[in-house]
């Protein structure tokens, strides 16, 4: 036994992919062995492949005619039997050493960005329609952040420990939640879908995951990495079932301890409320940890430069076609610069190209499936019809091969146009211009125009106008940049998390989203116990 410490996490290299490396021959390769043969997806319930008759298709979003596999889809015996699983193995896995816990995520994380790092890519490529470069530095480097960096955190944790007075000895047990806890994750990054699950795992709590129904082919393969790293039977369990049967049968278990969730406001909101109305049913008051979209904004000042501020909009706005939480979708601009802003804006969307993800020189790709495309396409058609707005470049999309939107900047001077209000989730930006003497009306303004409070960026050389932005902004958003695009945030360097409609704040990859995953125990031991009952003052 002792006081045993993880390695010390830094955050994983990020290859670049660039012609004439070895790098890009070999994710090249492996996106050829992929699409030679579909996969078969099963559910794995208590360490075995499952599989239902409701056989489901998996196509490429960039390509309607690839077929990538398929998976199955399960029903309440499959749901009951996840369930069941994950309560039988919480004794063993809960009352495990967690040094070995820990050894099993950091044995994930080398698996990760070793041996299936190409493969792991390609997938997402695939399945995501992301670019070799957003699937690198998702799939790859900020999944294995989390492994390594949470155990380390998970460490941390334990060694807070409080005083003790004379003659005692005070102790902290940071017990896992009695139950299992339900993680529902997103298709958009395959990094918060591994995370998601793991997190609490790695404090001792097993895990009834859900992966989006979109996102099946990634989980697959980060269910085989965390088998291969040596996670015990039970668990995790990864189920794909329909919403209505978890909301039936999961969320309203008696044993639930906890909701781990990124996805829609309206769906996490339906959940709370269903554990609202259950909530005398629970055998404990179950934790709720949500992460639910934003507004994000990117509001220049007039000292801002020209030239940072339009790639910031094309990054933030336009990068894995605006499907990040995170993604810039409206914008605040000081009439001084936007003649110079418009310039620079219209000269990248001449110059950005669209299409599949293997041809590596395209910027964007595809959206991720139909659902998501007649949602994109009704704001813009929305917008084609009003009088309020005025397209300064896109508005074009096509879904004959792929679901392809091409990236879209839309300006308008009423500043509480829908689509300056509303979340899109996709390659759509609103630009509104503001007089340069009113900076601080439209900064109340950004701050009251949205429900949303995830992300956002100032920009400006003027020191006292970026302090005042960021006093203004305060609730605005979970995550604020000063000169840098509203995207990209690092595991252990920015913890990503907004509140209002945003979510609950709990902040992916820092101590403090470990710390909902744990019941603490405060244990007094006195060595001298007194042995008479008067106190001094009854003399």
């Amino acid at each position: 036994m002792g006081n045993f410490r993880v390695p010390i996490p830094h955050n994983e290299p990020i290859y670049s992919y660039a012609p004439g490396t070895t790098d890009r021959d070999k994710i090249i390769q492996a996106i050829a062995e992929l699409k030679k043969e579909p996969l078969d997806i099963p559910m794995i319930i208590n360490g075995e492949e499952v599989r239902t008759g409701d056989k489901i298709e998996i196509k490429a979003p960039h390509n309607h005619s690839l077929v990538l596999g398929h998976y199955y889809r399960g029903g309440e015996k499959e749901i009951n039997t996840a369930v069941e699983s994950s309560l039988k193995a919480w004794k063993m896995w809960s009352n495990l050493s967690w040094e070995h816990r820990a050894a099993i995520f950091l044995k994930a994380a080398d698996l990760l960005s070793g041996q299936y790092r190409y493969k792991i890519n390609a997938a997402t490529m695939l399945a995501h329609s992301k670019n070799v470069f957003q699937a690198e530095i998702d799939a790859v480097c900020e999944l294995a952040d989390f492994f390594r960096f949470n155990a380390f955190y998970m460490q941390e944790i334990y060694d807070i420990q409080p005083d003790s007075a004379p003659t005692t000895w005070n102790r902290l047990d940071y017990r896992p939640l009695e139950g299992f806890v339900f993680a529902v994750t997103p298709f958009n990054f395959v990094s918060i879908g591994g995370n998601l699950p793991s997190s609490p795992a790695m404090m001792g709590n097993v895990v009834v995951w859900k992966p989006a129904s979109t996102a099946v082919y990634t989980t697959h393969f980060v269910m085989e990495i965390l088998m291969k790293a040596g996670l015990p039977k039970g668990v995790i369990n990864m189920v794909t079932a329909r919403g209505s049967d978890i909301g039936e049968l999961i969320l309203k278990n008696r044993n639930l301890a906890g909701i781990h969730f990124t996805g829609s406001t309206t769906t996490f909101q339906s959940m709370w409320k269903t554990i609202g109305e259950n909530i005398a049913n629970y055998k404990t008051y179950p934790r709720i940890v949500g992460e639910t979209g934003g507004k994000d904004f990117i509001f220049a000042h007039s000292s801002a430069d020209a030239a940072e501020v339009a790639v910031a909009i094309t990054r933030g706005a336009f990068e894995y076609q605006g499907q990040k939480c995170s993604a810039a979708s409206r914008a605040y601009i000081p009439k001084s610069l936007w003649p110079d802003i418009k310039k620079l804006l219209v000269k990248h969307s001449k110059e950005i190209k669209m299409g599949t993800p293997e041809d590596f020189s395209n910027f964007i790709n595809a959206v991720i499936d139909k659902n998501a495309f007649d949602t994109i396409v009704s704001y813009i058609e929305y917008a084609k019809k009003s009088d309020e707005a005025e397209f300064l470049f896109g508005g074009n999309y096509d879904n004959s091969e792929g679901y392809y939107i091409s990236p879209t900047a839309i300006i308008t001077t009423n500043p509480h146009f829908k689509l300056l209000e509303e979340e899109i989730f996709g390659p759509v930006i609103t630009i509104y211009t503001y007089p340069d003497d009113k900076y601080l009306e439209t900064l109340h303004l950004c701050d009251g125009t949205s429900p949303y409070a995830l992300t956002g960026a100032v920009f400006g050389k003027d020191r006292l106008a970026v302090e005042l932005a960021e006093k203004v902004l305060r609730h605005s958003a979970g995550n604020f940049y000063i000169n840098d695009k509203p995207t990209g945030a690092v595991v252990g360097q920015q913890p990503f998390g907004g509140s209002r409609a945003s979510g609950t704040n709990d902040k992916a990859g820092s101590h403090l989203n470990l710390l909902r995953w744990t019941s603490p125990r405060a244990i007094k031991e006195n060595f001298i116990p007194p042995k008479d009952y008067k106190y001094p003052f009854m003399g």
